[in-house]
């Protein structure tokens, strides 16, 4: 049942951000990228001549078949890729740029290889298909993309959690104090990402630390090619602007007056004046009196350092450093200058306690890695590296070569083809199939393994995770500190409380809630935003406001009597701290309203002025890749109607903003709200929001069921036909539950359905159901119920396998001379579509045309399977050289399945128990599908469970499905105010709906036992509740060995199901054993079932190695018609010369093994026989 067109918008709204960060990058992020790569210049002595090579003009195409033919332009599509196992991707196409001295320039297409494109961008054919068009493209009606298709498999980029961007943030660490002498564990940190003219960006980033030293004084730290360069901070103050000392002193002093020595917001102290003195006597002992003076010391200094600089003067080099380190996203010196004074100013306040720590670990201080910005970093490093290459290849033929022609573009070309560009895409592709970057500067991540995971379509619901899905850090999961895990109140409305896994990823992975967005380079229109004019237009409007615009020479006024403004990581002003507050109500009327030109993303975080409180001031943000999540604005007056305002995590710690629950939340009547919750659900995540009733469950039960609902064995795909997984699990009747919340219609998962109403008594009924196991109708099951496959693709390419040689003479046909297998195996050499194929049996044929011989493939595991489906590769002109067979192997529901009700209530079915024994209503006559266990529900607090039950009853009598939606009660009395005094508790409501159906008010029945025939002596609650089927079921995990494969060294048994081995009997085993004294019992696992051995040893010289056997020649000739006489075995000890004293004696062949070994170490080990036992 297709839907009609953009009737799956709200699902393509969960994946946007991955989709536009990849547009952005193909639209202008490559451009922009290639602009900034450095040219590579070329010095030729012989001619005098110097050649500069540089990038321009790049082109991505969309995907097609056949690369190599010029006419033949057919599109490939991704169905094919996953069929195919080939990846989807697109040519790669850039200009190079040859230049000599003064000449114009010589533009040369280079091909960079294949790209990576994801599905559904800009460069995709499912870009514009409605559901109709998808389904004829053989996908699925709702799909999003978002992911990309490597080698047949799907992945998807995992979100990242970085620092905020352009935010100084201060921090406590114990590794600063270990970085130098003198250091203290105080900075403050900001990582800069690189800016343009007119505010362009290519993503990359520096980070620089602003290091506070034991005697006042502080050090600029950041990374140049791996290694980590501190200078004073007077030096660089100095070398940024033409300045004089005591403008730099008053900058620093400025913000501490004794006026307001203990007033609220005073973030100076008395030792300012003394800091600022000592920084600026650094500078003058070192003899350093001129901004040209500072910029020659820190010339000198990185001279060796920065390559391309070599022969430049110390003025450049210093230029260069301080432009492409030292606050990159600031391309004017003057807005370095002021903020390292801000930062200054607040690192001295961190450490007087004026003001707080911030929290690198909330929200607030965190924003997001997108798969488009990751790409084009790693893009741009290694474009970097191939142009180095490239210069190195040039001129190493010019040292070799005389006839070298430097002047000819074609024979510098051909030199440059000895290092192929195609490896850049190469390089992106396995970095997106691995997850792994191969980088030598870490381009200023924290991390360089685990960007992306393989997107399992388990069922969809697991499949639409991936895309929510936010990661901490790979560092932090083997870390032992727990703070990083913890649910921060910061993270309210952004994150899922509840859907989170447990065990080792428990709080690093998190999930975005269905309301949380990121922001993007595109407007609602779908237009790259020009961050230039926005900023200015936020400027006119702030100093229209009455903004103090920050100007070189000018001294801003510090808390408490102005704030500073910083715009995206610039200071560009400060506002009196009476004004603030109609300043910032202004900024926010301005957000929502549609006309005006400030952004409707754009982030407020006014830090107030407080008592040792996080360091005051105003931050607005505009950059992309930051949360925001929408709420309702109730400070704007009515008429305007537009009162939906995005915010982001930093501005909603410092706002008011209100809940529907009717409370107020503690706040006093000196702050009123000015905001209020859209719906209580927008806090949960897609996921979490399908549990219904959730509000009614103890919250453990509700994490449990967000792991179990991912886990669900579904109907994972309406495309099955098309695909080729490894591995698919397919419910065969699924069910849409009567019992549904407002997110399951919203995000249409009735496309995916995963589980089944079943009619569910509880009951303790046999006793097989202790412990949370279940009792289920075997009439159910055998009618249906929790019926399911799991298919399994194998492809064969013969171009795989086998060596090049005899490649192009292997087809696939069946042997004319062995008939056995024709039962199984057709003409072609593939198996017929429906057979059913047995272990050991062989289920396709390769014949080799030149040994002329066929060898069959023979099916492994333990399970007989029925080929599903036979796609064939039919691209080769020849024979057939890749083949898909798919499975089928039935699962039906077993003793030992695992099944879970939508509330955490998982167990495991204990008994399929016939129909005519289970107990029956003597009302309706109806039997339950399903018994379980009334201990389930006292300790696990799972209401919702039987309120459910109850609903779903009452559902299924009126023909309608219930709301669920959890939290519903409190926005209804909210909504209806004060005008009803009491409002109706959830059960009397389902109660009414019950009893008007002549059912009774509580949802008990009388039951009759189904063995006696005799009324049970209390009445059972009784009601469909809908019941997902688990993947984990037995007849995957059981594993039997009674002989079987052994090691081949220690000849003890294997371990692995797959390969038939054993379970191992451990030390801890062995232990238990021992305390039980059951010595026979121990001699046997350990030994007689393991590797027992019979050995030779010579009781002479004790030695097991030396022993061998000397064959004897026959005695007595054979006579005719009798057995032949076994001859006489003769063992002979090397060492001793002799047959005497030869002993057999079992032991384990361990044993004989470190012997073995012991000898190759030159130590002797002998044994001492005696007859003692």
């Amino acid at each position: 049942m297709a839907k009609k067109g953009g009737e799956f918008k709200e699902l393509e709204e969960l994946v946007r951000h991955h989709i536009d960060s990849f547009d952005y990058m193909v639209d202008r992020g490559l451009e922009i990228m290639l602009d900034n790569i450095k040219p590579v210049r070329i010095y030729d002595p012989h001619t005098d001549t110097c050649l500069s090579l540089y990038l321009s003009n790049p082109r991505i195409n969309a995907p097609i078949k056949d690369v190599r033919s010029r006419t033949n332009r057919k599109r490939l599509l991704p169905f094919e890729c996953r069929q195919a196992k080939v990846s989807y991707t697109g040519k790669f196409e850039a200009d190079v740029c040859f230049q000599y001295d003064g000449r114009p320039v010589i533009r040369e297409k280079y091909n960079f290889g294949q790209f990576p494109i994801m599905l559904k961008s800009k460069l995709c054919y499912l870009r514009s298909a409605d559901p109709q068009q998808l389904v004829s493209l053989k996908e699925e009606a709702s799909e999003v993309g978002g992911y990309f298709i490597l080698n047949g498999i799907e992945r998807v980029f995992r979100c990242l959690i970085m620092p905020k961007q352009n935010y100084p943030m201060s921090m406590t660490r114990g590794s600063y104090r270990e970085r130098r002498e003198g250091h203290t564990d105080k900075a403050v940190v900001i990582r800069c990402v690189r800016e343009y003219q007119s505010s362009l960006t290519d993503h990359s980033s520096v980070t620089v630390r602003l290091y506070y030293l034991r005697n006042g004084s502080a050090r600029v730290g950041f990374w140049v090619r791996g290694r980590e360069y501190l200078l004073p901070v007077g030096i660089v103050l100095k070398a940024l602007v033409e300045t004089t000392d005591r403008e730099i002193y008053e900058n620093l002093t400025s913000y501490y007056d004794e006026k307001y020595e203990e007033v609220k917001g005073a973030v100076g102290s008395q030792l300012l004046g003394e800091r600022a003195k000592i920084i600026l006597d650094e500078v003058r002992v070192a003899a350093l009196f001129t901004q040209d003076d500072c910029l020659q010391h820190i010339g000198e200094h990185f001279q060796p350092v920065v390559d391309e600089l070599e022969n430049k003067t110390p003025y450049t080099v210093a230029h260069a450093v301080l432009k492409d380190y030292v606050f990159v996203h600031l391309p004017n010196f003057h807005d370095k200058f002021s903020l390292l004074i801000f930062m200054l100013q607040k690192l001295f306040s961190f450490v007087d306690h004026t003001s707080a720590p911030d929290n690198p670990d909330s929200l607030q201080n965190q924003d997001i890695l997108l798969p488009g910005h990751l790409m084009t970093i790693y893009l741009k490093e290694k474009l970097e590296d191939w142009l180095r290459k490239a210069k190195s290849l040039v001129q190493d033929e010019l040292t070799k070569n005389n006839t070298f022609n430097f002047l000819a573009v074609g024979d510098v070309r051909k030199v440059m083809d000895k290092n192929s560009p195609v490896t850049v895409s190469t390089a992106v592709e396995s970095m997106l199939r691995s997850g792994r970057l191969a980088t030598q500067t870490g381009l200023d991540l924290q991390q360089r393994a685990g960007y992306t995971v393989q997107a399992e379509r388990l069922n969809y619901l697991r499949f639409l995770s991936f895309f929510r899905a936010v990661h901490r850090g790979a560092s932090f999961a083997g870390g032992r500190t727990t703070s990083v895990r913890k649910l921060l109140p910061e993270s309210w409305g952004f994150l899922c409380p509840v859907h989170t896994p447990d065990g080792e990823p428990c709080g690093l992975l998190n999930h975005m809630t269905c309301s949380c967005r990121v922001t993007s380079y595109f407007d609602s229109q779908g237009v790259v935003k020009d961050f230039f004019d926005i900023r200015k237009s936020i400027l006119g409007v702030l100093t229209s406001l009455g903004m103090i615009a920050s100007l070189p020479k000018l001294v801003q006024a510090g808390p408490p009597k102005a704030l500073s403004v910083l715009l995206d990581g610039r200071v560009i002003g400060s506002l009196p701290s009476s004004e603030i507050e109609k300043v910032i109500a202004h900024l926010r009327r301005l957000k929502v309203s549609a006309t005006s030109a400030i952004p409707d993303d754009m982030e407020v975080g006014y830090v107030p002025l407080s008592i040792g409180g996080a360091y005051p001031g105003l931050y607005i943000s505009t950059y992309p890749s930051r949360f925001i999540r929408p709420v309702r604005n109730i400070s704007i007056p009515c008429e305007e109607r537009q009162d939906i305002e995005l915010i982001g995590p930093f501005e909603q710690v410092f706002m008011e903003i209100k809940c529907p629950d009717g409370g107020n939340g503690g706040r006093s009547n000196a702050f009123p709200a000015t905001h209020e919750e859209i719906h209580p659900t927008n806090m949960l995540s897609v996921v979490a929001n399908l549990t219904p009733w959730s509000d009614h469950n103890q919250s453990p039960r509700n994490m449990y069921q967000c792991q179990m609902a991912k886990q669900t064995m579904a109907f994972s795909l309406q495309s099955l036909r098309f695909r080729a997984d490894q591995k698919i699990y397919h419910l065969q009747t699924p069910q849409t539950p009567i019992v549904r919340t407002g997110a399951y219609t919203k995000y249409s998962i009735d496309e995916h359905p995963t589980g089944t109403n079943a009619i569910v008594a509880v009951l303790a009924y046999t006793g097989y159901d202790m412990e949370d196991a279940m009792i289920l109708n075997k009439s159910s099951v055998d009618r249906g119920m929790f019926h399911g496959q799991i298919y399994q693709t194998e492809t064969i390419d013969l171009s795989d396998e086998g060596s090049r040689s005899d490649r192009s003479h292997r087809r696939f046909r069946r042997s004319n001379t062995d008939r056995s297998s024709h039962s199984l195996i057709d003409s072609d050499g593939l198996p017929y579509v429906g057979q059913i194929i047995n272990p050991n049996e062989p289920y396709c044929s390769i014949y080799n045309d030149i040994t002329n011989t066929s060898k069959p493939k023979y099916r492994k595991g333990s399970e007989p399977a029925i080929v599903d489906y036979v796609a064939v590769d039919t691209k080769s002109k020849k024979h057939l050289q890749k083949v898909n067979i798919r499975f089928r192997h039935p699962r039906n529901p077993i003793i030992g399945d695992k099944f879970s009700s939508r509330h955490g209530q998982k167990g495991v079915c204990s008994q399929l128990w016939p129909d005519i024994d289970m107990p029956f209503s003597g009302v309706t006559g109806m039997r339950p599908d399903l018994i379980i266990n009334p201990h389930a529900f006292p300790s696990r607090m799972t209401i919702a469970m039987l309120l459910e039950s109850l609903a779903a009853k009452g559902g299924s009598l009126n023909g309608n499905f219930v709301d669920a939606t959890p939290f519903a009660s409190t926005v209804r009395a909210s909504n209806a105010g004060e005008a009803k005094s009491e409002p109706e508790s959830l059960v009397d409501e389902l109660g009414k709906m019950l009893k008007s159906k002549g059912f009774n008010h509580h949802g008990v029945e009388v039951l009759y036992s189904g063995v006696y025939g005799t009324e049970l002596t209390c009445e059972i609650f009784i009601g469909p509740v809908y019941y997902q089927r688990l993947r984990h079921m037995v007849s995957d995990k059981f594993q039997v060995r009674s002989t079987g494969p052994v090691d081949q060294i220690t000849r003890q048994p294997i371990k692995g199901r797959k390969r038939g081995g054993g379970i191992r009997f451990g030390e801890m085993e062995r232990d238990s054993m021992l305390a039980h004294g059951a010595a026979y019992l121990l001699h046997d696992r350990l030994h007689t079932c393991s590797d027992y051995h019979i050995a030779d040893v010579c009781s002479i010289c004790g030695s097991i190695l030396t022993t061998h056997y000397q064959p004897q020649r026959r005695i007595v000739r054979d006579i005719g018609g009798l057995p032949p006489v076994k001859a006489p075995k003769k063992v002979v000890c090397h060492a001793c010369q002799t047959s005497k004293g030869i002993e057999t004696v079992a032991m384990p062949y361990v044993f004989r093994y470190l012997a073995a070994e012991l000898a190759a170490m030159n130590i002797k080990m002998t044994l001492h026989l005696n007859d003692g036992a």
